[in-house]
């Protein structure tokens, strides 16, 4: 039986499915029917993701270096990117999630961004690669123009200056967590093989981290400047 929704979905993405069944396949979170799960979908949805933004970038930037052409395909395969992409087609809408017994009612992000990596695939088996890299590029073209200036995290920036200069990773140190269990605050240090330690403060550990290796950078700076 045809799925209005579904027939909805396909005029919103303006692909018609020889196999309609495979369309509701990947979008049918393990909650909704765990034997016919959207994962192995999602599991091809990613590789033919990644060929087909990899390619795009050769063709783009044909002179940039290989670390570069890497921190862009990160910036636009990641999770948060395809749940961005899928909110563009509304695909929270679509999505089976939940079974008679329990409804979810709230559709997590983590589920939306699967389920668009999911449809790449279902859409790369009925139509093939062709139809498949189409779909991918007009979602994801803006973003991929956007990836000229190519943002690297205090974080990153770090451990390429300590990889480049000492071989070695930055030494991160947990210091201590305080606030209420709904809304810490955490406190961590990091230094560099010789260096001083610099401290940093944040909601998440992942923040504090990032807040520490950006003082650290700031005061690597400023001992280059002051020589």
């Amino acid at each position: 039986m045809i799925n209005y929704d579904l027939n909805k979905l396909e005029k919103l993405i303006n692909i018609k499915f020889k196999n309609q069944k495979l369309l509701k396949r990947s979008l049918s979170h393990k909650s909704y029917n765990s034997k016919e799960s959207n994962e192995k979908l999602e599991f091809l949805g990613d590789r033919v993701l990644g060929l087909v933004i990899s390619k795009k970038l050769l063709e783009k930037y044909p002179d940039e270096k290989e670390g570069s052409l890497d921190k862009k395909f990160a910036s636009l395969v990641n999770k948060k990117k395809c749940l961005e992409v899928a909110n563009s087609i509304y695909l929270g809408k679509f999505i089976f999630a939940g079974n008679s017994k329990k409804k979810i009612k709230t559709i997590e992000d983590k589920i939306i961004s699967d389920a668009c990596e999911a449809l790449i695939g279902a859409i790369y088996l009925d139509k093939g690669i062709d139809i498949a890299e189409k779909f991918i590029i007009n979602l994801w073209n803006k973003h991929i123009n956007l990836t000229k200036e190519t943002y690297i995290d205090p974080k990153t920036k770090l451990q390429e200056f300590s990889l480049k200069k000492f071989k070695l990773l930055p030494i991160y140190k947990f210091l201590e967590s305080r606030g209420p269990k709904h809304k810490p605050i955490f406190k961590i240090s990091v230094k560099l093989k010789n260096s001083k330690s610099a401290k940093g403060t944040g909601s998440s550990k992942k923040e504090a981290e990032q807040n520490a290796a950006s003082m650290l950078l700031t005061s690597l700076l400023k001992n280059e400047l002051d020589r």
